[in-house]
C-alpha cells in the first residue's frame, strides 16, 4: 500500500526525487513557492500541487504554512515529510513537528541548517573545525580575534553554499563588519579562514550508517565562484587515496555526531595548506546543489535523488531497502555563467562528454574517465576555452572588499 509523501522545495529541483517516490506508488504532493509556478516539474509524478506566497523562513510565513497545511490534512493525510532543499529543512521539521509526523524534527534539523549549532557539535565530538565563535558578546568577539589570526570570514548561519559571506583582514575591519550587521548579528558567526583545497563527501545514510559515499574535489571554491565570478569545477577525488579514506572518516563522524538516521547529504571539508589536515566546514541533509549529483552518478552510478526516495519509502513502510551496485569511475564537472544566451558547445566535442547543460547563459559539461589524469585533463583544457570564448562573470553583490 502506497503512502503520502509532502515534498517541500522552493526551488525547482529534486525531479528525480519525485519521480521515484511516485513510481514507489506513493502518492506525492509537492509544496514549492509560487515563483516556480509553470517551471517543468514532472507533472505525471506529482498528485497535487500547494504554493507558498511567502517562502521565507520566517514565523508568520511559518505560521501562515501551518495553517495552510492544516486545512489541507482536514481532507488529506501525510505519512511523510521531505526537505528537498538546504532552505526548506526548517520547514519540514516544523512541520514534522507540529502534526507528529515521523522524521527528522527541529533539533537534529539544527545541525543540518545553522553553522554555529553545527559547528558547536562538531567541536564537541572531537573533530576539527576553524577556530569560531558567534557575534553575540562583545568581549568573546574580542578576545577571539586578539587569540586568532586574520583572514577572518563571517558568514551567516543559515544561508546556502558561499551566499553571504564576508572575508576581512584586520582587526578593524572584523569590527566594522559586525557593527554593520546590527541588529541581525546574532545571525552570523565569524570563523578563521583557512586556506586548503574544499572537498565535498556526497553520501547516502540508513539505520545512522553510511551506506554510500563519493568524495570529489573543488577546483574551484565555491566562495571564488560566488565572489571571483570564477568557473565552478569539481571532480572524483582518487580511490582509495590518504585523502579519500580521510574524507570518508570524517564525513561518518560528522554524520554520527549529528545523529543522522536516513537520509542523502552533502559535506563538505577543507585540507589546510598549513599544516595538511582536514577540517570541517559544513554539511546539509539533502542532495548537493549545481548538478553534483549528476557527477556523483556518472561517477558510481549512483542517482543520489532517486536512491534517496527509495530510502525514505522503505524506512515508512518497515521495507528493506538494497544499494544498487556501485561502479568506480571518475567524473568532472565544470560550468560556467556564458556571455551568449545559447552558447555554441560544438567545439567540445571529447568521447568523454556524458552530459550537457541546457540553461540561457551557462555553459556545463560532464566527463567520465576510467583516469583521472584525463578528466583533470579535460578539466583544465575546458576551463580556457571557456575562459577565452566564452565565460561571463556576475560575482555576488555583498563581495569582499580585498
Amino acid at each position: 500500500m502506497g503512502l503520502t509523501f509532502l515534498c517541500i522545495t522552493c526551488y525547482f529541483k529534486g525531479g528525480d526525487f519525485l519521480r521515484a517516490c511516485k513510481e514507489a506508488g506513493n502518492m506525492v504532493y509537492l509544496l514549492t513557492a509560487k515563483r516556480t509556478e509553470g517551471k517543468a516539474w514532472p507533472y505525471e509524478s506529482i498528485d497535487e500541487i500547494f504554493y507558498l506566497e511567502d517562502d521565507s523562513n520566517t514565523l508568520p510565513s511559518f505560521e501562515n504554512m501551518l495553517k495552510g497545511l492544516a486545512y489541507v490534512m482536514r481532507t488529506r493525510k501525510i505519512d511523510r515529510v521531505v526537505a528537498l532543499d538546504d532552505f526548506d529543512v526548517e520547514k519540514a521539521a516544523l512541520v514534522r513537528e507540529h502534526f507528529r509526523i515521523p522524521g527528522m524534527g527541529q533539533t537534529t534539523a539544527r545541525y543540518f541548517r545553522d553553522k554555529l549549532a553545527m559547528r558547536v557539535q562538531a567541536r564537541d565530538a572531537g573533530i576539527k573545525v576553524p577556530p569560531f565563535t558567534g557575534l553575540f558578546n562583545d568581549v568573546e568577539i574580542t578576545e577571539y580575534l586578539q587569540a586568532t589570526s586574520a583572514p577572518w570570514v563571517i558568514k551567516p548561519r543559515s544561508e546556502a553554499s558561499a551566499a553571504g559571506i564576508r572575508k576581512v583582514y584586520s582587526f578593524d575591519e572584523a569590527w566594522q563588519t559586525v557593527h554593520s550587521l546590527g541588529e541581525e548579528r546574532h545571525m552570523f558567526l565569524i570563523e578563521q579562514f583557512k586556506p586548503g583545497d574544499v572537498y565535498h563527501v556526497d553520501a547516502l545514510t540508513l539505520d545512522h550508517k553510511v551506506i554510500f559515499e563519493r568524495s570529489s574535489q573543488y577546483l574551484n571554491t565555491p566562495f571564488e565562484v560566488a565572489y571571483g565570478g570564477g568557473i565552478f569545477r569539481s571532480v572524483t577525488v582518487e580511490f582509495n587515496s590518504k585523502d579519500a579514506k580521510a574524507l570518508k572518516k570524517v564525513n561518518e563522524q560528522v554524520l554520527k555526531a549529528f545523529n543522522l538516521n536516513y537520509s542523502a547529504s552533502h559535506t563538505e571539508v577543507i585540507k589546510c595548506y598549513e599544516d595538511g589536515e582536514f577540517y570541517f566546514l559544513e554539511t546539509a541533509s539533502r542532495v548537493g546543489g549545481a548538478h553534483l549529483a549528476e557527477m556523483v552518478d556518472f561517477s558510481s552510478g549512483i542517482n543520489l535523488w532517486w536512491e534517496w526516495a527509495k530510502i525514505e519509502t522503505a524506512i515508512a513502510k518497515g521495507e528493506e531497502y538494497t544499494l544498487p551496485a556501485v561502479r568506480k569511475e571518475y567524473s568532472g564537472i565544470i560550468i560556467s555563467l556564458a556571455r551568449q544566451e545559447w552558447p555554441d558547445i560544438s567545439p567540445f566535442n571529447d568521447p568523454e562528454i556524458v552530459w550537457r547543460m541546457n540553461e540561457e547563459y551557462h555553459l556545463g559539461l560532464i566527463v567520465q574517465s576510467t583516469s583521472r589524469e584525463r578528466v583533470m585533463e579535460l578539466m583544465d583544457k575546458y576551463a580556457e576555452m571557456i575562459r577565452h570564448d566564452y565565460h561571463a562573470s556576475a560575482p555576488a553583490k555583498d563581495k569582499p572588499t580585498h
